[in-house]
């Protein structure tokens, strides 16, 4: 049985899920960002009860079709963008019409509707903060890091960095005190 929980969008988040399902006497075959599949059929007394500890927690258990299909998106987005060794090269929008096996325009529209913004900017947010990571890491430079991350050019990749953050790179990388968001604030 396949259950989706929305915020989790980490290694830790899927540590919480893991000791909250054997709290429950569940058994679970899969934990990943956003889904858990899990051996048995829950109660409604056991997801009553995974729904409070998870809540509790900061991340919540999802009941909406809508809303578990915005979850997926925003994991596979979260997923490539944090977690891939490399983005992939065709088309994002061809890549998660495929990967969810939806279609594009219907996703686009669903997420525009239900989170109040573009799938696109959701992308560009989460690849600034990549960038951002990267950048303090110090083990790339631009250059490599626009590669890394797909952009067509050093010159796409700070003029959209500078767009969100009103900073270039290279005096991001100056500053003493970066900021960088956590990704489940995103």
């Amino acid at each position: 049985m396949k259950l989706y929980i929305k915020y989790m969008v980490s290694t830790r988040c899927k540590m919480i899920v893991k000791e909250e399902l054997k709290k429950l006497g569940l058994h679970f075959i899969l934990v990943d960002l956003g889904v858990v599949d899990i051996m048995e059929n829950i109660t409604d007394v056991q997801r009553q009860s995974l729904k409070v500890a998870l809540l509790a927690d900061g991340l919540e258990l999802m009941d909406d079709k809508r809303a578990m299909l915005i979850e997926k998106i925003k994991n596979v987005i979260v997923e490539m963008v944090h977690y891939a060794e490399e983005m992939p090269k065709i088309n994002f929008s061809h890549f998660l019409a495929e990967k969810l096996s939806y279609d594009y325009t219907y996703l686009a529209n669903l997420f525009s509707e239900i989170q109040g913004t573009t799938i696109e900017q959701f992308i560009i947010s989460h690849k600034v903060e990549r960038i951002k990571e990267l950048i303090i890491y110090d083990e790339l430079n631009i250059t490599e890091i626009a590669y890394k991350m797909n952009y067509s050019s050093v010159a796409h990749l700070s003029s959209q960095f500078k767009k969100v953050t009103g900073l270039s790179p290279s005096h991001f990388k100056g500053l003493k005190n970066k900021r960088r968001s956590p990704i489940e604030d995103i």
